[in-house]
């Protein structure tokens, strides 16, 4: 069984290096194509739009909460099958410290949608 599972792998390693392979030759393009996509900005331009910093903080702090949620479905898992006292512990730590961290940000209005 193990043989039989290499040589799947084996084969399909084989069979996506071959199709990238194929893919990665230059066809007919444009100039267009070939120069980067900036978010609809004109790469070449020296003016630039201001960028938010208000807007900046915002994301940041979304995705270290939402890295800190997703590390929740691990524990709350491991909770469901066996409910061990340092494990509710570290648990409950975690909550907290995540709370303390979202209260201390909506207090310095790092939350605000808009600005006072």
């Amino acid at each position: 069984m193990f043989y039989l599972n290499v040589m799947f792998s084996l084969i399909l390693v084989m069979v996506l290096l071959f199709t990238i392979w194929m893919l990665s030759f230059p066809g007919v393009s444009s100039f267009e194509k070939n120069t980067p996509f900036e978010c609809g900005f004109d790469p070449l331009s020296n003016m630039r739009a201001p960028f938010s910093t208000r807007f900046f903080l915002l994301v940041v702090l979304f995705l270290i909460f939402d890295v800190e949620v997703a590390l929740l479905f691990p524990i709350l898992s491991v909770l469901a099958s066996s409910s061990t006292v340092p494990l509710m512990i570290s648990l409950f730590l975690f909550l907290v410290i995540l709370l303390v961290g979202m209260f201390h940000e909506w207090n310095e209005g790092a939350l605000d949608w808009v600005s006072a």
